[in-house]
């Protein structure tokens, strides 16, 4: 993981002591709230990307904006949320949200991404961390227990060989692919626009398994019809302690985690930036919005827009050669 947990008291607790300055925080830095701010994010409504938007909103307002809202510009895999904001004015009042993929994969798969990552977005701050869960339904027989167990099934199943994720190219879906190539299985791949319409799939036996963000499947577990077999992180989720991770499964090329951030369209001024950046340290901060996040496996982090600009960089670069490993392209 990029950003370590030592980094997430850190920046969580400096986040706090932002919380506790209040509104002489807003006082410094904006005179006048915006009288609707927007949160762009290119998925699903109840999925994490949504919850953390919606969480967020909730406590930017009224200092932020006097009312933020929330828009799901769904499709493309996230692209076209990106294409969206980076058109709009500068000023602060709209608002990326968006997962890592989006920035540091996609530039290597898509031969015509509709945007520069480096170029046509400004870095606010990161927002949190997150783990992925590699989950199975009623599709698949109740004796799979464990990553392995799938895959052997998937192998003499070819029928049922297939997995979901939130789209085509994220990091749920090179977890999957990176799953089946180790074990010498071909996992058909199934890109949905979000997490929650793959689940929808799942519970209703349409496809085999889903790979998506911890927090997606763990709200499904009640139903009864659901079986996490492994976790992504680096150890096991405080979200699923009970779910052993691809490592200690025996599986050592699947072990990643991802980060969500805000981010503003490109040239914005360092005022502008300065301002987002002290807003969204504030309201991520919150105790109900930290425990809220935290149900659905998010665990809030922030940073300096210097140190998200980094991370994006660090992250394009580490993408790089796993991409070239699996051998998945897409038509921009």
């Amino acid at each position: 993981m990029t950003i370590t947990r030592r980094h997430l008291l850190q920046t969580t607790s400096a986040s706090a002591l932002l919380a506790s300055l209040g509104q002489s925080v807003f006082a410094q830095t904006q005179a006048f709230p915006f009288e609707t701010a927007r949160l762009i994010t290119g998925f699903a409504a109840g999925g994490t990307s949504d919850t953390l938007c919606r969480r967020t909103a909730s406590r930017l307002q009224p200092d932020y904006g006097k009312a933020v809202v929330v828009e799901n510009r769904t499709g493309a895999g996230g692209q076209i949320a990106v294409t969206y904001v980076k058109s709009q004015p500068a000023d602060g009042a709209t608002i990326l949200q968006t997962p890592t993929s989006i920035l540091t994969i996609y530039p290597h798969i898509y031969k015509k991404l509709p945007y520069d990552p480096l170029v046509d977005l400004t870095p606010v701050t990161l927002a949190c961390l997150f783990d992925f869960g590699f989950a199975v339904g009623p599709a698949v027989p109740l004796t799979v227990k464990t990553v392995p167990e799938f895959l052997a099934w998937a192998k003499t199943h070819p029928e049922g060989a297939n997995f979901g994720s939130p789209a085509a190219g994220s990091t749920p879906h090179f977890i999957g692919a990176l799953l089946g190539k180790g074990a010498g299985v071909d996992l058909k791949h199934a890109a949905y626009r979000g997490t929650q319409p793959a689940m929808l799939d799942l519970l209703g036996g349409n496809v085999a398994a889903v790979s998506g963000p911890i927090g997606d499947i763990t709200q499904h577990l009640p139903t009864g019809k659901v079986r996490i077999l492994g976790v992504s992180g680096s150890k096991r989720s405080r979200f699923a302690p009970d779910v052993p991770t691809f490592e200690e499964q025996g599986i050592k090329d699947a072990t990643h985690s991802e980060w969500f951030a805000f981010l503003l369209p490109p040239k914005a001024t360092p005022e502008v930036v300065n301002r987002a950046n002290a807003a969204f340290k504030v309201a991520l901060a919150q105790k109900d919005v930290i425990d809220g996040l935290g149900t659905f496996g998010l665990e809030v982090v922030t940073s300096s827009p210097a140190e998200l600009s980094e991370l994006i960089k660090k992250d394009t670069a580490k993408w790089a050669p796993i991409v070239k490993q699996v051998g998945f392209t897409a038509e921009g």
